[in-house]
């Protein structure tokens, strides 16, 4: 997808209340369907959830991507057909390759079920490379001491994926791309550099200004290449930024299924509908495969 040199395209995310649990989708969007090799995005929160009560995401399929799990607040248990069982807290990262398919779920875990909860996070999918779309599916899990830390003036950075401000992340991925959370004290500035072809930022908390260009928080901004940008928060914010390079084709997004071909989702379709694909230990609960 190509941009205007000087323009910011700015994107409000649908809502969807997931009964008390507020979902704010930014990608894929009718204004831009990725950036980079990132083709979903999804700010989940912030949520209370009382004594009792979680989140129960039921066994369900994907393939064609990695899907990429960071939290703010609370904590998610993690389970998929590999056998991985895994807690995930704030600052750390799950990545699950899908490749040509694993089946997980997603859960409250035990001890913040039965005390309450807060639970806020942001979950992405990046879309694998053609040559790697039906690779072997894995689980990685990096704890938060693992990740680097920078500090730019007056913004705390936390680089998750990928190379950026002249450091890479131990998480292993299929392609060139960068993922940072950013934390911004009041009157923070922070100069994005443009060595990547395609960049978004995301206000997860409070307005920023990018180049003076207001993005109201909750919203996301997707920036012009060759062009490095200013961010300034006027309050305390946090913010993430994302992109890479440019998808190597289009993809076919269809409910849980990334894919470079239709014939793809079809065939995921049908293994999903008729029990082809390989359970999680532990879980007896699914999700079916949606009529639409």
């Amino acid at each position: 997808m190509r941009y205007h040199a000087r323009m910011i395209t700015l994107i409000e995310p649908g809502s969807q209340d997931l009964g008390g649990f507020l979902v704010r989708r930014a990608l894929p969007h009718r204004r831009c369907r990725h950036v980079g090799p990132f083709v979903f995005f999804d700010h989940m929160g912030p949520a209370r959830f009382e004594a009792g009560r979680g989140v129960d995401v039921r066994p369900h399929p994907h393939i064609g991507l990695a899907t990429v799990t960071y939290l703010f607040a609370g904590a998610l248990e993690h389970r998929d057909s590999l056998g991985s069982v895994q807690t995930i807290r704030p600052g750390d990262i799950n990545w699950m390759t899908a490749g040509r398919g694993i089946v997980h779920s997603e859960r409250t875990p035990h001890a913040e079920r039965s005390a309450g909860h807060d639970v806020h996070g942001i979950q992405i999918w990046v879309a694998l490379p053609r040559a790697d779309e039906a690779t072997e599916p894995s689980f990685h899990h990096h704890p938060a001491r693992t990740l680097p830390e920078i500090e730019c003036g007056d913004v705390h950075l936390r680089l998750l994926v990928g190379s950026a401000f002249d450091r890479r992340s131990p998480v292993a991925t299929h392609s060139a791309m960068f993922y940072v959370a950013a934390d911004f004290a009041a009157g923070g500035t922070l100069t994005l550099a443009a060595e990547h072809a395609e960049r978004a930022v995301y206000a997860v908390d409070a307005p920023l200004a990018i180049d003076g260009t207001p993005l109201p928080a909750g919203c996301l901004a997707v920036l012009p290449a060759h062009v490095p940008r200013e961010i300034r928060a006027t309050a305390r914010a946090r913010a993430v930024l994302f992109g890479g390079a440019p998808l190597d084709g289009e993809r076919f997004l269809w409910w849980n299924f990334v894919a470079s071909s239709r014939e793809r989702i079809e065939c995921a379709k049908a293994d999903w509908a008729d029990g082809r694909f390989p359970p999680v230990p532990g879980e007896t609960e699914f999700i079916p495969l949606p009529e639409r």
